[in-house]
């Protein structure tokens, strides 16, 4: 096969110019069997080869690698940035490992290839179409991108269906600046300095307009904006006789809960009349349950044909949307509705294709609004737009920084807070600083450098905590086995009693106090590796009764959403021994294992499911930090592995340290890593914000 794969490297054959299909088909192969391609896609490629017997083999190349950027989050392939990096395009080995490879890499493969050359062999395949006009061709060339057809499809249609909101006008709520006034009615001063309100403004900018984007990072109030915004909106309404149909949306079950949860306090301190608050919904759904999945499929029940009936959604957590869920969400939505996304920006992207909010809000910080944006902001809000960071803006080529607002004020993490100072160091990427305010011993910042994979400080951290701050206690996973034992209800306590309802929700809040979170799945730092470890750990301290299959205080994560049984995607639970009433009467109540969770509609109430039910579930003594997203937990540890990873980015490292309500610990396999990952960024290729961009 060597002689083979040869031949694509032949000074006398250029790449663009050769016909030996069979040697790449070969070459996809041998890159399969090393796991730096997906089978996926070389069975991709293999299928548009025999579609189309004359394609060139650089056209088969980049349907490959198209594929298999999807699976890293790009919507596409960009051609020129793979020639300056080919071998970013596979999943190489991370740095430090030895590849041990007798296979050709994509730059070997691109020696000598320039972008002129791939681009007249895609022109000449059948399989390629420019800009997606024509026939159904099964790729898409635009520019110097190359895309799957059904993403194209998608990032079309989101950008048509944004771009046509961003010149909407609805009319404004009657009254607009004396309802903001009301509803905001102390100016904002954080550590005696007067700021700019831009929750406030966040809101004054929304009811302009029928697409609007609220951004911002932990604790400035986007949960508090928003619910401001519902009753700005809502009260006219009301008052008109027209209430409207208000919807709230999130992306896992987890993150719609914790909403859930927060807006019902929001809601009932709302400065308005009671027919108003009640006309505002507390519950959140999650985006599949609210577009109506299918089984078996792709499709929703609500689309363009069955479109849902609102006039107002609110997306939470909205930077874990992929591409083709907005997609979806978008062409349900009725014209006339407005839609509002809340996010923050900086977390890390979806783990499918598409970094739509960061892709959104690129220009959030600057601002960029027009001259006539600033004076109408500053008239209506009464505020100054003062904040050192805004840059001018037009609003002709600029139309979405028009229904952009940055949340830039923390209440959680003031500026004595290190975890604030620390996130905001790590999303500069300056790790030079980050270090700094690690090495500065805050109470809220902990680092732990392991001498060694079997360093038994790891285990202190993890079972124990940290010692006794000034705030408090940072604990570790002993906490809620501690809780789990002795706040148990006496043995004669009678079976379905409220007394066992508040034990198994005191410990599923004392288990909410610390988390470990991990970057990576495999690996002795990864979350295969860390689970087992730990569940041996407090078995062998006499926590646990045990560390294999299902036992007393075996806490799992839900890794799908269950409608049947009303369980979401990203849900924690604990498996609890709870007594089953006596079946007939002197007989001893037996005790039975039950997993319990939280229910997901905001009542604080519990849902009891025996282990045989579950079939998707994981230990979670150990999550990723993708899977954390839309929680939080009082002590949170991040992880870091001693080698490189491409998933090592400062959009990671933001996303874990932010988890964190009162104390994040950082915990260091390797010195250099996290210094490593906070200098590198997530680069998501797509086309999204040229296509929204007008001349």
């Amino acid at each position: 096969m060597r002689e083979q794969l040869s031949l694509l490297m032949s000074e006398a054959a250029p790449a663009a110019e050769l016909h030996d299909v069979a040697s790449l088909l070969a070459l996809l192969e041998a890159w399969v069997d090393k796991g730096w391609l997906r089978a996926l896609d070389r069975a991709l490629a293999g299928f548009f080869a025999e579609l189309d017997e004359a394609s060139p083999p650089l056209a088969l190349l980049a349907s490959a690698l198209a594929s298999h950027q999807l699976g890293h989050g790009h919507v596409c392939l960009d051609l020129a940035a793979t020639l300056a990096s080919p071998d970013f395009a596979l999943s190489l080995p991370p740095e430090g490992e030895d590849a041990a490879r007798a296979t050709l890499l994509p730059s070997e493969i691109l020696a000598g290839v320039d972008l002129a050359q791939w681009l007249e062999a895609l022109r000449g395949s059948r399989l390629v179409v420019l800009d997606g006009s024509g026939e159904e061709a099964p790729l898409v060339l635009h520019g110097a991108r190359l895309y799957l057809r059904r993403y194209w499809n998608y990032e079309r249609a989101v950008a048509a269906a944004i771009g046509a909101r961003l010149s909407d006008a609805p009319p404004l709520p009657a009254e607009l600046s004396a309802r903001l006034a009301r509803l905001f009615p102390e100016p904002l001063v954080l550590d005696g300095e007067r700021l700019t309100d831009w929750q406030k403004l966040a809101c004054a900018l929304a009811a302009r307009g029928s697409f609007s984007l609220i951004t911002g990072g932990p604790g400035t109030g986007k949960t508090t904006t928003v619910v401001r915004l519902l009753a700005l909106l809502q009260e006219p309404a009301l008052a008109a006789g027209q209430p409207l149909r208000i919807r709230l949306a999130a992306p896992t079950g987890k993150a719609a809960a914790r909403l859930t949860e927060s807006i019902g306090a929001q809601v009932a301190s709302l400065p308005v009349e009671e027919d108003v608050r009640q006309a505002i919904p507390c519950e959140v759904t999650t985006l599949h349950r609210l577009l109506g999945s299918l089984p078996d499929s792709r499709h929703f029940r609500h689309h363009a044909g069955n479109p849902l009936p609102l006039d107002v959604l609110v997306v939470d957590e909205a930077s874990m949307i992929d591409l083709e869920m907005m997609a979806c969400l978008l062409a349900a939505l009725p014209r006339h509705a407005r839609l509002i996304l809340l996010g923050d920006k900086d977390q890390l992207a979806s783990v499918e294709a598409g970094a739509l909010l960061g892709d959104l809000c690129r220009d959030a910080e600057g601002g960029y609004y027009s001259a006539e944006t600033r004076a109408w902001l500053e008239d209506i809000g009464d505020e100054h737009l003062t904040d050192p960071a805004l840059r001018e803006g037009d609003a002709a080529r600029q139309p979405l920084a028009q229904r952009t607002v940055m949340l830039r004020h923390s209440r959680r993490f003031g500026s004595g807070s290190g975890i604030g100072r620390l996130a905001r160091a790590v999303n500069a990427r300056d790790a030079g600083l980050a270090r700094a305010i690690l090495a500065e011993g805050s109470a809220d910042l902990h680092v732990l450098r392991l001498r060694g994979e079997q360093d038994a400080a790891l285990e202190r951290l993890l079972l124990d905590g940290l010692p006794t701050t000034a705030a408090g206690q940072p604990q570790g996973y002993a906490h809620y086995l501690k809780v789990l034992r002795e706040s148990r209800p006496a043995a004669d306590c009678p079976p379905g009693s409220a007394e066992w309802d508040t034990w198994a929700a005191q410990v599923l809040k004392a288990f909410d106090d610390f988390q470990l979170l991990c970057a990576v799945r495999k690996g002795p730092w990864g979350v295969e590796g860390l689970n087992p470890r730990i569940a041996s750990a407090l078995h062998k301290r006499g926590l646990l009764e045990g560390e294999q299959g299902w036992y007393e205080g075996r806490p799992v994560l839900v890794t799908r959403n269950d409608y049947s049984l009303g369980l979401m995607n990203g849900d924690i639970g604990i498996a609890l021994r709870l007594p089953e009433p006596a079946q007939r009467p002197g007989e001893v109540p037996t005790t039975v294992l039950r997993v319990v969770f939280p229910r997901n509609d905001g009542s604080g109430g519990l849902r009891f499911i025996l282990p045989s039910r579950l079939s998707a579930v994981e230990t979670v003594f150990a999550m990723t930090v993708h899977k954390s997203q839309g929680s939080e937990f009082a002590h949170t540890a991040l992880i870091l592995p001693d080698t490189l990873n491409p998933v090592l980015t400062k959009e990671l490292v933001y996303t874990g340290i932010t988890r964190a309500r009162h104390w994040f610990s950082l915990i260091e396999s390797r010195g250099g890593v996290f210094d490593e990952a906070v200098r590198r960024q997530v680069e998501r290729r797509s086309g999204l914000v040229e296509a929204l961009a007008k001349p």
